[in-house]
Formats: C-alpha cells, sequence, structure tokens
C-alpha cells in the first residue's frame, strides 16, 4: 500500500476495549528525585553514545569508539526514543526524529548476519511504539511534525525487507539473513523465541497501515507454535514447548526448554497478544494458561537452602529438570502478574508475586547487589543424589546456604540486562507496595555505582560478586536505554497513559524491548 493511503489507515483495529473480569484500584505514589536521578542517568549515557558512537548502534566507553552490531542503523538511538519520549526529554527526541528518515536500511554493516528477531524488536518495535506515542499523548514533544510520517515509512520499509525471511514451504521464517540483497542463510531450524517474538510488531504495523500481510506473515508462522506438533516432542508438559523447529515442515526436533534465553519471549507474547487485542487472540491467552499451569505444576523449585525461594526449573531430554536459571528468565514473575490482572487471576498474580521475590534475592545477596547472568541451585524435593540435582562447588557451600543459589564459574557477568527491574515493575502496578520501588531504586543504585564509565555511559561488569564488580566490558548494549532506563524510571514515575494498570484499563502494551504499544482499539 502506497504511503498516502496507509496514512489514513486504521490507527488500530477495531476491537472492543478490554473486559475486566475483577478489575481492581490501587494507589500509586511517585518519586520525583528517583525519577529526575534516572533521568540524568539516561542523559548521561545518551550524551556518551551521541558523542563517539552516533549514529552507529552501541557505544564502545572505555575506548570512546562504537559498535555495529545490529545492522549499523542506530540501534541505541531507536532503542533510546520511547525512552526519552516518556521522560518528556525533548531534546533527544528531537535528535532521534532528525536522524531516523536518513536511515537507509536497504544498506547494512554485520559480520556474521541480520537478525529478524533482534531487527524487529529492536529498531522495528521501535518504531511503531515512537509512533503511537508521537503521534498521540506525546506529540506536543515534536518540533517537525512531518517527522512522525517518516517514522511509519521507515518500519514500513523496513518490514518490506525483512518479509523474504518468510518466503518458505511453511511460512516459517529464517532468523539469519544476508543483505544488500536480503536474503535468507542455509539454517534449516528456527527457535521458540525467535518465531514467536515477531507477532506483535508484525501486527502493530498491519493495523497501524490497514496492509494485513505483515501481520498475516508472523500469525501464520506463530500458528506452528499454537498448534506444536510432533505432540511428545513438541510438548514434553501441556502448554511448555521445545525450543527449536524445522523451518521445512514446521515440526518441533527437541524437547528442551524452559523460560530462559531462546524460548523467554514467546510466552511473555501469548498473554501480551491477548492484551492487545481480546477479540482476536483468544488462542494466544489459552496458550499461556496452559504454559502458566504447567509451569506452577511442574517445574516450579524451591532451593534446599532456602526452601522460601520460588525458581522456574529448566528441562532437558523431555522431562528431566534442569536447575538453574538465568537474569534473562527474570522477566517471568513480572509475565505471570500482567496475566493475571489482565485474566483477574490472584492465584497467578500471587505465584508471580513470589518469582519476583526470588530474582530479587539474586540481587541482593551479591557483593555488588546486581545479580548474575546464571544461577544454580539444588532442588528441595528431589534426591540430592540425582545426577540433576548436585549441590554447590564447595567453594560456594556457605554462599549458597545463605543465598538459595551459587553462580556457576565464568557466569557471575552483568552485562546491563534488564528483567529484574523489570518484574519489579509489574510487582507494584499489581500491588502499590512501595517497597518494590524500594527495590528498584536499590537497583539501580548498585548499577549507577559498578557501571558507570565516568561521564561518558555505562559498561558490563565480569563478575557481580566482587566488589566493583571485575573487569568492564566496552560495550553499551542498546537495551539499556529501552529497558534499564525506562523500566527504572517508569517505577519511580507518575500515571501516564502507558503505565500498566491494575485496573485492567491498560492502553498500552510492552514488547519485549520495552517498547509501549498502543493496544488495539484503545483511545489514547
Amino acid at each position: 500500500m502506497v504511503a498516502s493511503a496507509w496514512r489514513i489507515a486504521l490507527l488500530g483495529a477495531v476491537a472492543p476495549a478490554l473486559a475486566a473480569p475483577t478489575a481492581r484500584a490501587v494507589t500509586y505514589t511517585s518519586q520525583p528525585d528517583r525519577t529526575a536521578a534516572v533521568q540524568e542517568a539516561f542523559d548521561r549515557a545518551w550524551n556518551g553514545y551521541y558523542t563517539y558512537a552516533f549514529p552507529h548502534d552501541s557505544l564502545t566507553p572505555l575506548s570512546l569508539s562504537f559498535e555495529d552490531d545490529f545492522g549499523g542503523w542506530g540501534a541505541s538511538a531507536v532503542d533510546a526514543l520511547s525512552t526519552a519520549t516518556i521522560m518528556g526529554d525533548k531534546k533527544v527526541v528531537n535528535q532521534i526524529l532528525d536522524y531516523i528518515p536518513k536511515i537507509d536500511f536497504t544498506k547494512a554493516n554485520y559480520t556474521s548476519s541480520i537478525s529478524l528477531f533482534e531487527t524487529t524488536i529492536r529498531y522495528l518495535g521501535g518504531l511503531v511504539s515512537a509512533y503511537d506515542l508521537l503521534s498521540g499523548p506525546a506529540n506536543d514533544l515534536v518540533e517537525n511534525q512531518d517527522s512522525v510520517a517518516s517514522i511509519l515509512d521507515q518500519a514500513v520499509t523496513l518490514a518490506d525487507l525483512l518479509s523474504v525471511s518468510f518466503d518458505t514451504a511453511t511460512g516459517i521464517p529464517h532468523n539469519n539473513l544476508d543483505w544488500a540483497p536480503v536474503r535468507p542463510q542455509s539454517d534449516t531450524t528456527n527457535g521458540l523465541a525467535t518465531i514467536g517474538t515477531l507477532v506483535l510488531e508484525w501486527t502493530r504495523l498491519s493495523d497501524l497501515t490497514g496492509n494485513r500481510t505483515y501481520a498475516e506473515l508472523s500469525q501464520k508462522a506463530e500458528s506452528y507454535l499454537l498448534n506444536p506438533q510432533p505432540k511428545d516432542i513438541a510438548e514434553p508438559f501441556p502448554g511448555l514447548l521445545g525450543n527449536a523447529i524445522d523451518i521445512a515442515t514446521g515440526k518441533f526436533v527437541n524437547s528442551n526448554g524452559g523460560w530462559g534465553g531462546g524460548t523467554d519471549s514467546f510466552y511473555e507474547y501469548l498473554i501480551k497478544m491477548y492484551l492487545y487485542d481480546t477479540s482476536r487472540f483468544g488462542s494466544y491467552k489459552d496458550r499461556w494458561v496452559a504454559a502458566i499451569d504447567s509451569s506452577i505444576k511442574y517445574i516450579a523449585s524451591h532451593p534446599t537452602s532456602r526452601p522460601d525461594l520460588t525458581f522456574l526449573a529448566g528441562w532437558q531430554n523431555s522431562t528431566t529438570l534442569s536447575y538453574s536459571s538465568q537474569h534473562l528468565a527474570c522477566f517471568d514473575g513480572g509475565n505471570f502478574i500482567l496475566g493475571g490482572l489482565t485474566l483477574g487471576n490472584q492465584d497467578y498474580v500471587d505465584f508471580g508475586i513470589e518469582l519476583v521475590d526470588g530474582c530479587h534475592d539474586t540481587y541482593i545477596q551479591t557483593a555488588t547487589g546486581i545479580g548474575p547472568e546464571i544461577f544454580a541451585w539444588q532442588d528441595n524435593a528431589v534426591s540430592a543424589n540425582a545426577s540433576n540435582n548436585q549441590g554447590p562447588p564447595a567453594a560456594q557451600a556457605d554462599f549458597y546456604a545463605q543465598a538459595g543459589f551459587w553462580i556457576p564459574d565464568g557466569d557471575a557477568q552483568y552485562i546491563l540486562r534488564p528483567e529484574v527491574i523489570e518484574s519489579y515493575y509489574y510487582a507494584w502496578r499489581a500491588t502499590g507496595d512501595s517497597k518494590y520501588q524500594d527495590w528498584g531504586w536499590d537497583a539501580f543504585l548498585a548499577i549507577n555505582s559498578t557501571c558507570s564509565v565516568g561521564d561518558v555511559g555505562f559498561a558490563g561488569i565480569s563478575d557481580v560478586n566482587v566488589a566493583g564488580g571485575g573487569t568492564k566490558y566496552d560495550e553499551q548494549e542498546s537495551f539499556f536505554f529501552a529497558e534499564v532506563m525506562k523500566y527504572a524510571y517508569l517505577i519511580q514515575a507518575p500515571e501516564a497513559v502507558w503505565q500498566v494498570s491494575a485496573d485492567q484499563q491498560n492502553t498500552y502494551v510492552f514488547n519485549t524491548e520495552a517498547h509501549p504499544v498502543k493496544i488495539a482499539g484503545s483511545a489514547a
């Protein structure tokens, strides 16, 4: 569809407003001194990026240079736009808006491949979110109104280029692409998350433009995950799936999985698609409920030294559980809470709170007050002699006795991940309890003190369990702008249309990169 036509097309589907099974009223208190501190940190990181790296993808803060790790299209700029908008940072918003029309998506800088998944959640998600926000409730920040239309122009250009990924016999896309011309690499399988974390962004683009192709491509791919085959391999527990799918046949090829990297955001998007449009995505909700019920029944686990903590195990070789998890997986509590609020199910909210509490301990027990990339434990309901349930290394026995987890060798790093603060945010929005704001503030202070690189920005660290964090890594990830800074700000911020609402009157839903996407049919 030509630009002049889709600009006047639907600004959202005509779905009815989300019904509220058991709406609740929660009182929220904002913390302006804290939001000011987070905004200062955001501006410091942005100024470092803008000075030394813009318009490349990521700042390398130690060497005062840049890295093009996501196509070279300015990933940090696009990722930062929705956060700057929410903060009301007019200067940064307009710096990025001035840049977006200049992006040439037909050319790319990359070393091995362009990821359909990463490009979708960072760029496409960032663009459709920015369009929703800046053509709507944050329009007063825009200095040049023509730049708002260019956001959607660029989203369409990018999606059209990426669409070749879906040109397979099944419609399951290739994730890894070569560029100029765009063409799939020779992968024969794709992953659960890399297939199942496209549908929100591509569906929203269709709803904004009136061109159904984008939604149809992503939803056809998703259909293989909603009806996974063959059942004995695909679905070791009801609703919980393996992590690899054959592109040519659409069949699952293993039974390994969990709530961590490679699978995580598939589950996340099931309930978020239902929240996005209850009339179109009821089957997604049903699959999410099945996954949640199985997670509670089959993979919830408590450490021998701290049975008060709750974590979710992974699984290998069908139903053999693996008692380890990741910082990445700590979004799970927030997702349980969001689904519980959406469905009016207090049991899901309460279990989500348990998961949030467990991930909170992965922060407060370390020397830096920041959680590790990976942590492990010994399950208290499985024989200690079981091959999959061994205890901690001797050197970490005392730490495990106190903390309820240990950190495997080589896995103590923190690379500016957001998931724990993200779950604090959902716990606060569900309860209004200021302790979650305090937890978010403590996490922000720990990151601000440990990961800061002078007045340039932030860097990951090699060891969260030594004072000072060990060695710093020379990269400021783009998702630091999109997620860490956004959730650290929102959890202290006053009411706004993009805030998650416990009364089920949500007008936005966050994609996995924390870009707020306008809910279909909402007025705001």
